[in-house]
């Protein structure tokens, strides 16, 4: 994934717990000047941003480049499917979470596909070498 094309990131089952990886990812992506877009049914902001239910409820307004998925591998597949109707790029599964079905159902729509990695880290990685 090319970060230098990336301005959204719609983080899939976020916590406003600051000691869960979900807030830290996103802090620290939202640090490193990209717009986090929340997504968790249970709250109404987080990290100063709005918090929506699901990704079809972001406004249509706001391009989500990247999906990060924080939720358990069984509860993918329709979180795929809302991103390939939102037209991300990307489909970024956490650490953990791996679901082949669909990742096989995001890149035959044409999504890029990350799996069992952590955002923050790869970040890291790539931020790291452009210095």
């Amino acid at each position: 994934m090319d970060f230098t094309q990336v301005k959204n990131i719609a983080v899939v089952g976020i916590s406003d717990n600051p000691e869960r990886d979900s807030h830290r990812v996103a802090r620290y992506l939202q640090e490193e000047g990209y717009r986090v877009i929340p997504v968790n049914p249970n709250l109404q902001e987080v990290l100063g941003e709005t918090c929506y239910p699901d990704l079809l409820s972001i406004p249509e307004g706001i391009p989500v480049d990247v999906v990060d998925i924080f939720r358990r591998s069984d509860q993918v597949e329709p979180i795929v499917e809302q991103a390939i109707k939102r037209g991300a790029k990307v489909v970024w599964m956490q650490l953990r979470v791996i679901n082949e079905e669909a990742a096989a159902r995001a890149r035959e729509a044409g999504l890029e596909v990350i799996m069992n990695r952590c955002i923050m880290v790869e970040h890291g990685k790539w931020a790291g070498g452009r210095h």
